[in-house]
């Protein structure tokens, strides 16, 4: 398991822990590991504290992220695409998309270079909270 990827799973589980929505990323810099963090809408009741956002806002200013990559257990939704978009990030490395199919083709238009890594534990920690906790999933993407 990729060290980055393994940070972002991590975040997930500590989010689930807390009650959250286990989703997690971590933003890395030439090579090294700037930021990490989870999704916090439940802990924090913010709409937009995903896990991409998080972790952005936890980075602080770095200058430029031209020459960053952004983990994340789960595609990206619009809101998170957009971010990455809009501050030039140009690679996603994705834990999965089975779960919840996001926005590959937004970003790969934007010039991102998107990979999905397709990881079962990834996977099954995703399946295993939408039959948990529908609702809150459902509030999450927007589909309440």
């Amino acid at each position: 398991m990729d060290e980055f990827m393994q940070e972002a799973i991590d975040q997930a589980k500590k989010s689930l822990s807390e009650g959250g929505i286990p989703i997690g990323s971590a933003l890395i810099k030439n090579g090294k590991l700037v930021a990490s963090g989870h999704n916090k809408r439940v802990q924090e009741n913010n709409p937009i504290l995903h896990g991409e956002m998080d972790c952005l806002n936890n980075a602080g200013r770095v200058g430029s992220f031209r020459d960053t990559v952004i983990y994340s257990t789960l595609m990206p939704c619009y809101m998170c695409a957009g971010t990455i978009v809009q501050f030039k990030i140009p690679k996603v490395i994705v834990g999965e998309s089975r779960t919840f199919p996001g926005t590959r083709a937004f970003m790969e238009e934007h010039g991102v270079e998107v990979i999905d890594l397709d990881l079962p534990e990834c996977i099954d920690m995703m399946k295993q909270f939408i039959t948990d906790k529908p609702e809150l999933w459902n509030e999450d993407i927007g589909e309440l």
